[in-house]
């Protein structure tokens, strides 16, 4: 009894010592903020879950979106066993021991087990592929997290036993919400404690979150700790203690390093996309700021001036071929100055680029060109554009007919492409 009471006051004190992120964590559906699509009146995952028929299935999201939270909510609402471990940490033969467990609990009480794997897509696919009969046979219902597109990171096997929701990053004035509730809850937040709060400070902390409910609880509890509490009006003859949450002190407080950007992931492509959409469609201004979300998240100068290069000549080309040689120039720059002095000399090439006319005449008329080298027969070059360096060359015919261009007046009729393709044109 007494190693029972010990275990309580345990788990008790670790839950008061846990960070606030997970204090606050939201116990029931109706807590939840945000995820209106995926958990709202009337969706399918509300409804699924309101029947009691929860698929294996995957949450997708950017960090601090209430993946994890949405999962250990699902498990409550359908009674079943919630079984939780990490990708990074965890491996296959820990997924046998679960099973094994899912297996005896299903057969003896007919209880279902969740099994939850966070950063699922850092197990590779070979190991996603032990999931595969315990999910077919209904021995385990698979929720997977990930950051990343399920698209490229998961078995295509499993992503097809699986349903798919994609959880989006939190509106301010939803990350606001949730850091009034942490202020003003007494048992899991810091309702105990008074505050003084400016206008301001919480929409400060609720944007510069960047969307993530984890981080902007974070960053309230690191303010609130780091903020002494100051003597106030007494109350019942005790001095009261207060804390002031001042915007100014706020900002000092916290310095912005929110930029989301995985040279390796799907960010990355997403921006260099925006980037080359942006010169595509003349907008210098649009251009210059996907630049600077590259370059000052970390990415490697380089690799943005040789995306320079190639849209020079892809999207630019001969409508306007100073392009190439500014982009050259940059890249030049970029290699030879590198961080942070290269940064206004890619600023240059992408305004540049950005207000050039633009012409894909040159990328339409080699990918012609490819597919008619890819999908043809290998034409031999014709008789009359070969050289003739020998003797034996000459009498079988190799430069014969040939019309040496500059010692003629006028044009000149003479066929340059193999036989196949001699009325071929590439160019409009």
């Amino acid at each position: 009894m007494s190693k029972s009471l010990f275990q309580f006051k345990a788990e008790k004190q670790l839950k008061k010592e846990a960070p606030l992120p997970d204090r606050m964590r939201p116990r029931s559906i109706d807590e939840f903020v945000g995820q209106s699509d995926v958990v709202g009146e009337g969706s399918m995952l509300r409804r699924l879950l309101e029947n009691d028929e929860v698929p294996s299935m995957i949450f997708w999201g950017p960090p601090g979106t209430g993946k994890t939270t949405l999962a250990r909510i699902v498990a409550t609402m359908t009674e079943s066993r919630f079984v939780q471990f990490s990708a990074v940490s965890s491996g296959v033969a820990e997924l046998r021991v679960v099973v094994a467990e899912a297996q005896e609990r299903l057969s003896m009480y007919g209880s279902r087990t969740i099994l939850f794997v966070d950063e699922i897509h850092r197990w590779n696919k070979a190991q996603q592929d032990a999931f595969l009969p315990h999910v077919e046979n209904g021995t385990v219902v698979l929720i997977g997290a990930t950051t990343e597109n399920p698209s490229f990171e998961i078995n295509a096997a499993l992503l097809s036993r699986c349903k798919v929701f994609v959880l989006t990053a939190l509106q301010p004035k939803e990350i606001e919400e949730l850091l009034g509730r942490a202020i003003i809850d007494p048992e899991r937040g810091f309702g105990q404690k008074h505050f003084q709060i400016e206008d301001g400070v919480l929409t400060f902390m609720s944007e510069i979150a960047d969307g993530d409910a984890r981080a902007a609880l974070n960053l309230l509890e690191m303010t609130i700790k780091s903020t002494p509490e100051r003597e106030a009006r007494a109350v019942a003859g005790k001095p009261d203690r207060v804390i002031k949450l001042e915007l100014k002190a706020v900002r000092n407080l916290i310095r912005r390093s929110h930029l989301h950007y995985d040279q390796g992931g799907e960010e990355h492509y997403n921006i260099i996309s925006a980037l080359h959409k942006s010169l595509r469609g003349s907008d210098p201004d649009a251009a210059l700021y996907w630049l600077g979300r590259m370059i000052e998240a970390g990415e490697n100068p380089l690799y943005v001036a040789r995306r320079l290069v190639r849209f020079a000549s892809e999207d630019i080309g001969l409508a306007d071929p100073n392009a190439l040689v500014q982009a050259l120039a940059a890249f030049d720059a970029a290699h030879k100055l590198g961080l942070p002095e290269c940064n206004v000399c890619l600023a240059q090439a992408v305004v540049y680029l950005a207000r050039a006319p633009k012409s894909n005449e040159l990328y339409v008329a080699y990918e012609q060109v490819k597919m008619d080298v890819e999908q043809t027969q290998n034409d031999p070059v014709p008789l009359h554009l070969r050289n003739a360096p020998t003797g034996l060359m000459k009498e079988l015919g190799y430069g014969r007919d040939y019309i040496y261009n500059p010692s003629v007046e006028g044009p000149v009729e003479q066929d340059y492409l193999p036989k196949h393709l001699k009325d071929r044109h590439y160019l409009k």
